[in-house]
């Protein structure tokens, strides 16, 4: 899904006024919008966390006993 400055959105290939949709379409649209935007903060989150999560199997690995 893409929303386009010139009040189009596409969806699966296809391009669609805004303006056309039902107000149920124009529902899910927000829901879908709302969702993606949360998805991205979440990966966001996770690179985060496996950024610190790669540090510290680092320290790890420097605080074994060495042979």
């Amino acid at each position: 899904m893409t929303e386009q400055p010139n009040g189009k959105v596409t969806i699966d290939g296809r391009e669609y006024a805004v303006s056309d949709l039902s107000q149920d379409a124009l529902n899910q649209l927000s829901s879908m919008t709302v969702v993606d935007r949360k998805i991205g903060e979440l990966q966001q989150q996770i690179a985060i966390y496996q950024t610190a999560r790669n540090a510290y199997a680092q320290a790890l690995a420097a605080a074994l006993p060495k042979d």
